[in-house]
């Protein structure tokens, strides 16, 4: 069911972005293998990062598998979607199910999206990074795949007012070159060179954006680091 459903939504989505007029910058989708398994892993800064990593997959004509908390299944519209294009619910409780299930994905030739910060980041910069996505590929024998994405914050995030009318936001997103799991490595030592390179496409990506803030109000999707009112890593919950 899930090739019915799931071209049918990336369908929906795009032209939902082409009415918001987003301005897309996509590079790297080249690293994307159009076939075989691997695991996708991104920053995340807004709730629709999720869209945006599937949209930069399509050029290799792959459909993400995305690990998601298991309350976006119980909810009674995106919950029959997410089914049925085979995310996998993640009960924090229970993380074992979900694991052995995005493995048994990824031997069976499925790419498996993750956000290996596990949460918004509300400050735009990179938290620390979980070592679930480098055991699943070591034990899955399949690479990792790095990406960032920049601006999707703008859409919605929290603590802030969705903005999905036509804003002409532009998205920028980067995709690097697959990072090897030896399964003879550390999955910590694996986890720290992932988050390096995600750290380089997320930099190239806040230097290519075309657009600064309007004004002073406007700073808040900004960094403090780069001059922005966006909190302090680690300064809001």
């Amino acid at each position: 069911m899930a090739e019915f459903v799931y071209p049918p939504v990336i369908g929906a989505a795009r032209t939902l972005f082409k009415t918001m007029d987003l301005k897309f910058d996509i590079a790297g989708t080249e690293h994307i293998p159009q076939r075989g398994g691997a695991v996708l892993v991104s920053n995340h800064i807004g709730y629709l990062d999720f869209v945006f990593c599937g949209l930069a997959a399509r050029p290799a004509k792959r459909l993400v598998r995305f690990m998601a908390k298991e309350s976006v299944f119980r909810h009674k519209v995106s919950g029959p979607l997410m089914r049925a294009m085979k995310h996998i619910p993640v009960d924090r409780t229970q993380g074992m199910h979900a694991y052995k299930h995005a493995l048994s994905a990824l031997r069976s030739g499925e790419i498996i999206g993750v956000f290996p910060e596990a949460t918004i980041s509300e400050s735009f910069t990179l938290k620390n990074f979980k070592s679930g996505a480098a055991r699943l590929a070591q034990e899955a024998g399949v690479p990792l795949l790095p990406m960032a994405l920049w601006g999707t914050q703008r859409l919605w995030t929290k603590g802030h007012k969705r903005q999905l009318g036509r804003q002409h936001f532009p998205i920028t997103i980067r995709v690097g070159e697959p990072v090897e799991a030896d399964p003879a490595e550390q999955a910590e030592t694996i986890t720290d060179r992932l988050r390096a390179r995600v750290q380089d496409l997320l930099e190239a990506a806040q230097r290519a954006y075309p657009v600064r803030p309007r004004d002073a109000e406007d700073t808040w999707w900004i960094p403090a680091h780069l001059g922005g009112t966006a909190p302090a890593p680690g300064g809001r919950a």
